[in-house]
C-alpha cells in the first residue's frame, strides 16, 4: 500500500509548488474520494481535524514552519499505481483550482470534520481523529 508521503509526493509533480495547508487538503480529499470510488484507502496514515481542517500529523511533521512546499523527498509516486494515480488526478481537476482557504472552509461545512470536532471551540486545538468510516458515509452521499 502507498503511504500519505507518496501521494503528496505525486499531487506536487502534478501540480508544483502550492502552501502546506492546500497540500493538506488536497491529500485529505484524495483519501476520502479513493475510499469512495475504489471501495479502500489510498493509504494507512489517519487525518485529524486541525483548526483549518483535516491534516495529516505525518504530513504536517514534514513541512512544519513552511508556508508552501515544491517537492515531497519523503514520497515515492512510483508506489502509487496507476488506478490510485487515476483517483488522485480526478480529485485534483475537481478541487486543484481551489485556493488552500477555500479547501479549508469547505472541510469545515463537511460532516467528517464536523463530527470530529465535536466538543472543541472554534479556536481549540484538538487531535481527534477523522475516520475513513466517517469519510466513506459522507462522501459516498454526494452528488457526483
Amino acid at each position: 500500500m502507498a503511504s500519505v508521503h507518496d501521494v503528496a509526493a505525486y499531487i506536487l509533480e502534478r501540480y508544483g509548488e502550492m502552501s502546506a495547508m492546500k497540500l493538506q487538503k488536497l491529500v485529505y480529499y484524495c483519501q476520502a474520494w479513493s475510499l469512495v470510488w475504489d471501495e479502500k484507502p489510498l493509504f494507512p496514515e489517519p487525518f485529524q481535524a486541525w483548526v483549518n481542517g483535516p491534516v495529516s500529523p505525518i504530513l504536517y511533521e514534514k513541512h512544519r514552519g513552511m508556508y508552501s512546499v515544491t517537492e515531497w523527498a519523503s514520497g515515492n509516486s512510483a508506489n502509487l499505481t496507476d488506478s490510485e494515480k487515476e483517483t488522485i488526478d480526478v480529485v485534483l481537476r475537481g478541487y486543484g483550482d481551489k485556493n488552500a482557504q477555500q479547501l479549508s472552509d469547505l472541510s469545515h461545512q463537511e460532516t467528517p470534520w464536523i463530527e470530529a470536532r465535536r466538543g472543541l471551540g472554534a479556536t481549540e486545538r484538538g487531535a481527534n481523529e477523522i475516520t475513513c468510516a466517517a469519510m466513506h458515509e459522507y462522501y459516498s452521499a454526494l452528488p457526483l
